[in-house]
C-alpha cells in the first residue's frame, strides 16, 4: 500500500514519478478490477482458518491425538514413580519433580495452572495444556500435561540429565567417572600412558604451531596439486582416486594361487584351523570343570557352522555321538558363550599375525571399524527400525573392527538406529586380541567432532572417510593468518581458552574411559544433549577440530594417505561380503530376540570368519612359497595385493563334513597348478 500511494523513484536514473494512485480508494478500485472485495475477504478468512496459530508447531497434530491415548499411560505411571529410583542433574531436576507429582493430579476433575510447572510447556504443548477448547476458565488439561512431562522425561533420560540409580543402561555415567582419591591415584598412570600433559598451556601452543605450519605448507603446494579444487564459495573438493592398475604379473600370480588352493568344506576348515592353533581348547565349561568330552572339537565345529551359517542344528546333525542332538544342545549351553568365543578368537588373531603373507599386508597397527546390518524380523527391544537398511522391519548392527592383516579384532552388537560414532571407542577398548592399533579408519557415519577429540586424546590417529567433504568446516586458531587457497575454507575458529578451562575434566573423562571405569557410549551421550554439546563436550569438540583439520589437510596433500584409507575400508568391505556368504541361512536375518543371543551368534560368525581368513592366509602363503620354489616369479608388490577373502574353493552352502584328514603337519597337499600354463 505504501509503495502504491507513494512517489515512484527510478533507481537507475533517479527520475521521480507521481504515485500510481493518489488515495486508498484509488488502490481499492485497482484491486477490484482483479478480484471482487467480498471474494478477497472470503479468501483471507479461509487462510486464517487453515493456517496453524503462530504459537503452534509441526508436532501439534500428533500430540493432540496422543492425549486421547491416556489409557495406555495410566496403568504404569504410578508404578514408574514408586518402583524406579530416579535422580537428576540440576538441569533435569524440574522434569523429575514434575514427573513425581503426576500421580497427585491423576483422576482430578480440575487442576489449576499454579499446580503444574508451566515452564516445561514448549511449543504446541502450551496451547494443548493451557488453552484447549474444552477447558473451563482457570483450569488446565492435566492429561496433556502428563504427556508433556513424559516427553521431556524421555529426552532427559537419553541425555543422561535424569537417570535411574543402579541401572547399567539408564544410570548416571557421572557416578562411574574417576573422582577424588581414585582419580588422583590413576592420574599419573593415565597421563603417562596417553602421553598427555597435566598443564595444557604448552601442549596447546604446540598443537597451534603444528596446525598453522601445516596450513602454510599445504597451501604452498596447492598450485602443483591436481588432486584438489576449490569452488566459487571456497569449499574444498577432491579429485576421484584412479584405481591402481593390476599388472599382468599380479593377474598371473592370483590365478596360480587360486588354482592351487585345496577345495574343502567349511567344517574341514574349522577342524584344520583348530589343529593348528588349539583354539578349541578355549571353549571351557561354564561349570568350571576340567574334564572334556570326547571329540569335543568336532561338536564345537558343528555348532560354529550351525550358528555362523544361521542354519540351526538340523544340517549338522549326524549319527556319530559328537553330532547327536543331545550332545549339540549340551555343548551349546555349557561351552559356547561370549567369553569363550573371545578367547578362541585371540588364538586365531595371534596365529594370523605370525604368517609372512599377513605381515606383508601390514603391521597390525591400522584398523577400521564399520557396521554390518542384520534384519531382525522377531520382536526385540534391541532391534530398531531404519528404512535405509531394514525397510519396514527392525534391525541390529554388528559394529566390528578389522586390522590391516585381515584379522577381526572384535565387535559389538548395537541397535540399528544410533550413529556408529557412539560406540567406536568401546569397540577399540574391547578387543579380543591383537596389537593396539594406532590409526583408525571409519566411514562418515562414525564421525563427530567429540569422537575426533576423544580418539585423539586416547592416542589414536583418527582417519574417517568424509563423504560430505565440501560441507565440512575447516578450523583455524589464528583468525588473522593468511592461509592462501584455504582462507575461505578455514572459516571456523578453535577456542583454546575453552579447552584450557576444562582441561582437568577432559583428562578425567578420557582417563575414566581408558581405565574402563565408564563406557565411552555413556560419556558421549552425556556430553551431548539433544544434539547440542555441553560446555565440557564443546571443549572436547574444539580439541578434536584441530586433529580433524590436520586430517583434511593431509587428505588434500597426500594421495597416498587417501589411498591407504580406501584400501583399509575396502578390506573390511571384503570381510563383510564374505560374512554375507557365510551367514546365508534364514535369508541372512537374525532371529535372536535378546542381546545375549545376538552377541553369541554374531560371536560365532566372527570366529568362523577369522578361521576362514587364517586358513586362506596360511595356504596362500604356502602356495606362494611353493610357486617360488618351482621358479614362478612372484613379486613382493604383487604378493602384498593378494586378498584373503577368496571363497570359491570353500564349500559353504553344500554338504557338512566333519572328518579331519590325517595329514602330516596339518597342511593338506596343494593342488597342482593345472589351470596355469607352465
Amino acid at each position: 500500500m505504501f509503495d502504491t500511494t507513494s512517489e515512484q523513484v527510478d533507481t537507475d536514473t533517479g527520475e521521480i514519478a507521481p504515485p500510481k494512485v493518489e488515495s486508498l480508494e484509488g488502490m481499492w478500485a485497482a484491486i477490484e478490477q482483479v478480484v471482487p472485495r467480498h471474494e478477497l475477504a472470503a479468501a483471507i478468512a479461509a487462510l486464517f482458518e487453515l493456517t496453524p496459530p503462530l504459537d503452534s508447531d509441526a508436532d501439534e497434530a500428533w500430540r493432540a491425538m496422543l492425549v486421547n491415548r491416556f489409557g495406555t499411560v495410566r496403568p504404569f505411571l504410578k508404578l514408574l514413580v514408586n518402583v524406579v529410583d530416579f535422580d537428576a542433574t540440576p538441569e533435569g531436576e524440574p522434569v523429575l519433580a514434575a514427573m513425581l507429582s503426576l500421580p497427585e493430579l491423576m483422576g482430578r476433575k480440575k487442576v489449576g495452572p499454579a499446580e503444574i510447572d508451566t515452564a516445561l510447556l514448549s511449543g504446541s504443548w502450551r496451547r494443548l495444556v493451557l488453552a484447549a477448547p474444552h477447558l473451563e476458565p482457570g483450569t488446565v488439561d492435566w492429561k496433556a500435561y502428563t504427556f508433556c512431562v513424559l516427553e521431556q522425561l524421555h529426552r532427559m533420560l537419553r541425555s543422561k540429565q535424569v537417570f535411574a540409580k543402579n541401572s547399567s543402561k539408564w544410570g548416571d555415567p557421572r557416578a562411574k567417572l574417576l573422582a577424588g582419591q581414585a582419580w588422583q591415584q590413576a592420574r599419573p598412570t593415565v597421563l603417562a600412558s596417553l602421553n598427555l600433559p597435566g598443564e595444557v598451556g604448552g601442549h596447546l601452543q604446540a598443537r597451534a604451531a603444528l596446525l598453522d605450519g601445516t596450513y602454510r605448507e599445504v597451501a604452498a603446494r596447492v598450485p602443483d596439486n591436481a588432486q584438489i579444487v576449490f569452488d566459487d564459495d571456497g569449499r574444498l573438493h577432491f579429485a576421484a582416486l584412479e584405481p591402481e592398475p593390476e599388472p599382468a604379473s599380479l593377474l598371473d600370480l592370483r590365478a596360480a594361487v587360486n588354482a592351487m588352493l585345496p577345495r574343502v568344506d567349511l567344517p574341514e576348515v574349522l577342524l584344520e584351523v583348530f589343529s593348528w592353533t588349539g583354539a578349541d581348547q578355549a571353549f571351557t565349561s561354564v561349570t568350571g570343570g576340567e574334564a572334556r568330552l570326547k571329540d569335543l572339537h568336532v561338536t564345537i565345529a558343528a555348532l560354529l557352522v550351525a550358528h555362523g551359517c544361521n542354519v540351526g542344528y538340523t544340517p549338522v546333525m549326524g549319527g556319530a555321538d559328537p553330532l547327536k542332538y543331545g550332545r549339540l544342545s549340551h555343548v551349546d549351553q555349557t561351552y559356547l558363550r561370549l567369553a569363550t568365543y573371545r578367547a578362541a578368537n585371540a588364538a586365531l588373531i595371534e596365529h594370523q599375525a605370525s604368517i609372512g603373507l599377513a605381515q606383508s599386508w601390514g603391521g597390525g597397527l591400522v584398523a577400521s571399524v564399520d557396521g554390518m546390518r542384520f534384519v531382525v524380523p522377531v520382536p526385540s527391544v534391541y532391534a530398531r527400525p531404519n528404512p535405509k537398511y531394514f525397510g519396514r522391519r527392525g534391525g541390529a548392527t554388528w559394529l566390528n573392527m578389522i586390522n590391516d592383516q585381515a584379522a577381526g579384532l572384535g565387535g559389538k552388537v548395537v541397535v540399528g538406529t544410533p550413529r556408529d560414532s557412539l560406540y567406536v571407542l568401546d569397540v577399540l577398548y574391547d578387543r579380543d586380541g591383537g596389537r593396539r592399533p594406532e590409526m583408525i579408519v571409519t566411514d562418515t557415519a562414525s564421525y563427530s567432532d567429540i569422537v575426533f577429540g576423544l580418539l585423539t586424546l586416547a592416542g589414536f590417529a583418527y582417519a574417517p572417510q568424509l563423504a560430505d567433504l565440501p560441507d565440512q568446516k575447516m578450523w583455524r586458531i589464528d583468525r588473522t593468518a593468511d592461509y592462501g587457497a584455504f582462507q575461505d575454507a578455514a572459516r571456523g575458529r578453535v577456542d583454546l581458552a575453552r579447552i584450557e578451562r576444562h582441561w582437568e575434566d577432559i583428562l578425567r573423562i578420557i582417563g575414566s574411559i581408558h581405565t574402563g571405569a565408564v563406557r565411552a557410549y555413556d560419556v558421549i551421550r552425556m556430553l551431548s544433549r539433544d544434539g547440542r554439546p555441553t560446555p565440557l563436550g564443546d571443549a572436547i569438540a574444539h580439541y578434536g577440530r584441530i586433529a580433524k583439520t590436520l586430517h583434511i589437510l593431509r587428505l588434500a596433500d597426500e594421495p597416498g594417505y587417501r589411498r591407504q584409507i580406501k584400501v583399509q575400508a575396502n578390506l573390511q568391505e571384503g570381510r563383510h561380503a564374505l560374512a554375507r556368504k557365510i551367514f546365508h541361512g534364514r535369508a541372512g536375518q537374525l532371529y535372536q530376540r535378546y542381546q545375549d543371543g545376538m552377541e553369541d551368534q554374531i560371536g560365532a560368525l566372527g570366529l568362523v570368519l577369522n578361521a576362514l581368513v587364517l586358513f586362506n592366509t596360511r595356504y596362500m602363503d604356502a602356495t606362494v612359497n611353493q610357486l617360488r620354489a618351482d621358479g614362478f616369479e612372484a613379486r613382493d608388490e604383487d604378493v602384498a595385493r593378494l586378498s584373503p577373502f577368496v571363497r570359491h574353493h570353500i564349500n559353504v552352502l553344500g554338504r557338512y563334513s566333519f572328518q579331519l584328514p590325517d595329514l602330516p603337519g596339518g597342511l593338506r597337499p596343494l593342488r597342482a597348478p593345472d589351470a596355469v600354463d607352465e
